[in-house]
């Protein structure tokens, strides 16, 4: 038996992986070397990933991956089985079953990460439900670590039927708080919100064009959505950004804490800074991808703490859309981008 810390690889360990190429045809199945885990790294064979749109942005070569990860592999997230260890790892051995984030690359059989930013799968999840997890469940439970949201406090979440948002919800319940949130108006509308109240969200509302094309009426909306000014949310998860942002602000009650996650409905807005100063707002932008190292550890850290026992006993789960094999990622691509899904999409890599 080898000690650990020494390199070492299962019998069936694969000089050749196999990836997802972006090109201008769109992603091509490619094989390539597997790669070798270097120092504190894990080789993981992937048996499921999923997707993200931070991927449809990469794709169509407007957000580019972090120095040290593949610019032309997207896939931010990964669950498999470690098949080979690099020197001086302690916390993983061959056999056990990770999840993580990645900067790029996921969209692959094998995938290289520093080892404690691998968390235990439990015991209880599939490989198709782990793959489900990482992104948006780190990254919601992340976001209300930064906002340092309490027992007791009303948490608004932007497109709360999205990935993240459902996963906030769960967390959100799970940690005694009180959730609402909103979705976009379409014909899936409230299919959607019933989906998140089923997880805990206590009130949601569809906002229609309408409504986002005036910030008046979109301020007054999610004003009537927390009770503002005389309760207003404590905490915000925007996940939209744009137009969003100021109106949400009138929607806050003092010292409301603001995450900003997203940017799907644009880069810009108009704020009242005298609303914000009278109210004592903060509002703090977050992103996962780009981190350093030693941040990306910590934030593992503590969700392996915090979240994945509320993953084990089945107090939050998984929310999945639909499954795909990892060779129809373009179909699965296609169906993320007409922004009819509830939860995640999660591919399958045999």
């Amino acid at each position: 038996m080898t000690a650990r810390g020494a390199a070492r690889r299962v019998p069936a360990y694969d000089p050749r992986m196999r990836c997802l190429v972006i090109t201008p045809d769109g992603l091509v199945p490619t094989e390539r070397p597997t790669p070798a885990p270097g120092h504190e790294q894990l080789l993981v064979r992937v048996h499921a990933t999923a997707l993200n749109r931070a991927d449809l942005m990469q794709i169509a070569g407007v957000y580019p991956a972090p120095p040290g990860w593949p610019a032309d592999v997207p896939g931010l997230e990964y669950a498999g089985e470690v098949v080979a260890v690099g020197p001086g790892v302690r916390e993983r051995a061959v056999g056990d079953r990770v999840f993580g984030l990645v900067g790029g690359g996921g969209l692959a059989d094998h995938v290289v990460v520093h080892e404690r930013t691998a968390v235990r799968v439990p015991d209880a999840l599939s490989w198709t439900e782990a793959g489900a997890i990482p992104e948006v469940f780190m990254t919601a439970h992340d976001a209300l670590v930064q906002a340092e949201a309490r027992p007791g406090e009303l948490v608004l979440v932007h497109a709360v039927a999205s990935g993240v948002g459902l996963a906030a919800v769960q967390l959100a319940r799970a940690f005694g708080m009180q959730v609402v949130g909103t979705v976009r108006d379409s014909a899936d509308a409230a299919r959607k919100l019933d989906a998140a109240r089923a997880l805990g969200l206590r009130d949601g509302v569809a906002l229609g064009a309408e409504t986002l094309g005036d910030a008046k009426r979109l301020a007054e909306a999610l004003a009537a959505l927390t009770g503002a000014p005389a309760r207003g949310a404590d905490v915000v998860l925007d996940l939209v950004g744009g137009a969003y942002v100021g109106a949400t602000c009138a929607a806050m009650a003092a010292r409301g804490r603001m995450i900003l996650i997203g940017l799907v409905a644009g880069r810009r807005d108009t704020l009242d800074l005298g609303l914000i100063l009278n109210r004592r707002l903060s509002l703090r932008g977050t992103v996962m991808r780009s981190r350093p190292l030693e941040e990306r550890i910590a934030t593992a850290a503590r969700f392996a703490r915090e979240g994945v026992p509320l993953l084990a006993d089945g107090r939050v789960r998984a929310t999945i859309d639909a499954t795909y094999p990892l060779e129809e990622a373009n179909a699965a691509y296609a169906l993320l981008a007409s922004n009819r899904t509830t939860g995640k999409i999660v591919l399958t890599v045999g």
